[in-house]
């Protein structure tokens, strides 16, 4: 083992190719859904999870392509999984986070993710983390994706 922690996460795409990012409450950060795994879970079954909890988006995993391990950060590497958005998923005003956190000035429990918003490849930087940016922009091409799902 080599000390990282893994997250797991699914690269949800709508019909023209973007990608679903949620906004981490109190940060500047959007994320793709995703987090840490529970004690049994396989990474898909992680990543389905956090997806249900941070989108309120309930994908069966039948729809899953597993694109592996990526390294993301020094202390953290992905296993991501894609899946294409279908219709009854697209409008974003239906979504919600039940997985909540204490907030750090007061500790009132406040959701994970409070905004959600479908992002274009070419615009994925202004949003992202510049980890996940870096990965979108290195190593994992939302472009082909698209051309694959």
């Amino acid at each position: 083992m080599n000390g990282k922690t893994v997250s797991c996460g699914i690269v949800l795409l709508d019909p023209n190719g973007r990608v679903l990012l949620a906004h981490a409450t109190g940060t500047g950060h959007w994320d793709i859904p995703k987090g840490q795994g529970e004690p049994g879970e396989s990474e898909a079954q992680s990543a389905l999870r956090e997806m249900a909890e941070e989108t309120g988006i309930a994908i069966d995993a039948s729809r899953l392509v597993d694109l592996g391990r990526f390294v993301y950060r020094r202390d953290k590497d992905l296993h991501l999984f894609a899946a294409r958005a279908e219709a009854g998923e697209l409008d974003l005003s239906q979504c919600h986070c039940v997985s909540l956190f204490p907030r750090r000035h007061d500790g009132v429990m406040i959701p994970e993710m409070d905004a959600w918003v479908w992002v274009a490849p070419a615009d994925v930087d202004q949003y992202a983390s510049r980890s996940l940016a870096r990965l979108f922009g290195t190593t994992l091409s939302l472009a082909e994706l698209h051309g694959q799902l």
